[in-house]
């Protein structure tokens, strides 16, 4: 933020000079137009920081630096919300239930032998060692719309300090009393009744992993959702998500079948309109710096009550993203910048005649 400040003061700066230089200058080379000021951006310190002095220099010198910059993230407004009240309604009425097995929460019991693995495997991918029978400790994870502790749990046995968080008050009280059973639990979970955009703030870049499984799909504001993962992950932190495709057979299955059918899930849980593509997600994940890594289909049978992999993701998807490191991102306006510094040193051929 003091970057962006010094940048904005800066430009004010530049933009009054320009309106004093206007009349003293314009240059036209091919196609494109510059206006020639006497002004030049010298030099640039770790917050790339741009500072003006008095010398000749083009727009079009700062259009090449703004175009090969990193994608910057957008600042998280206060006033914005991902909580869906109605879905607050729904999930508050089943808040009792999420530790029977047999119950409406079934399915995503028996998620866990898909996505605990699929969370561990690819975490321990980029970590050199681990300690045994706790291959996730050290990390801290992020579990947003953790529900009952249904998936927070199996990874805290596996080591990791993990925060679930859940706007849904009834839910947090459910996940804090089954996680008093266990004392080694008790001291690795934390449980908060919130959601994610209350704690931006306060936990940016704290997370080596936000896990957001069978949320998606019932946020109000997706983007600003997926801006919020990206602001409280760590540099080269990951971000799994696990939800369910916009198509006619998700429809069909997710919602007529299995909802009004067969009942495996009570009416009303999901909507289709809020269901989100693989395509739209991944543009929306690299819109905000996070690069997918992976997505694989998830089926459900509902016979056996068992999950398993697929190729096809037309129902239920799973997904892995990075966030950039901090010298990844720097490297491209790195570049550049420092092509511009050379470039400005050597005095314009007009300016010499």
């Amino acid at each position: 933020m003091l970057g962006v400040g010094k940048l904005r003061a800066s430009g004010v700066r530049l933009l009054g000079a320009a309106r004093s230089e206007f009349r003293h200058g314009f240059s036209r080379t091919g196609n494109q137009h510059s206006w020639a000021l006497q002004i030049k951006p010298w030099i640039f310190n770790n917050y790339r920081t741009v500072w003006f002095r008095s010398y000749g220099m083009a727009f079009s010198s700062l259009n090449r630096w703004k175009s090969s910059r990193h994608p910057r993230m957008k600042l998280y407004s206060a006033s914005q919300t991902t909580v869906d009240s109605s879905e607050v309604k729904t999930f508050l009425a089943l808040a009792h239930k999420w530790w029977d097995e047999q119950g409406v929460y079934g399915p995503l019991h028996s998620m866990n032998d898909l996505r605990v693995p699929f969370i561990r495997d690819n975490l321990l991918e980029r970590v050199s060692d681990h300690e045994p029978g706790k291959p996730l400790s050290g990390m801290k994870i992020l579990d947003v719309g953790c529900g009952g502790g249904l998936l927070a749990e199996p990874l805290g046995r596996l080591g990791a300090s993990v925060i679930g968080i859940d706007p849904v008050d009834e839910n947090i009280k459910t996940a804090q009393h089954h996680k008093s059973f266990d004392p080694v639990l008790d001291k690795r979970l934390e449980y908060r009744a919130c959601s994610l955009e209350e704690i931006v703030e306060e936990t940016a870049e704290m997370f080596d992993a936000v896990i957001a499984s069978e949320v998606v799909e019932h946020v109000v504001d997706l983007e600003t959702f997926i801006q919020c993962c990206c602001q409280v992950l760590k540099p080269g932190g990951s971000l799994f998500i696990t939800t369910i495709n916009k198509t006619q057979l998700s429809y069909a299955l997710g919602i007529v079948f299995s909802e009004q059918i067969a009942g495996i899930v009570p009416k009303g849980t999901h909507t289709w309109e809020k269901f989100v593509s693989p395509e739209k997600l991944e543009s929306i994940l690299e819109s905000n710096g996070l690069s997918v890594q992976k997505v694989t289909g998830m089926l459900y049978n509902p016979f056996s009550g068992y999950w398993h992999w697929s190729e096809n993701t037309s129902l239920n998807y799973a997904a892995h993203a990075l966030k950039a490191r901090v010298q990844e991102a720097a490297e491209p306006a790195e570049f550049v910048l420092k092509e511009e510094a050379e470039e400005l040193h050597a005095e314009p051929e007009e300016l010499k005649k």
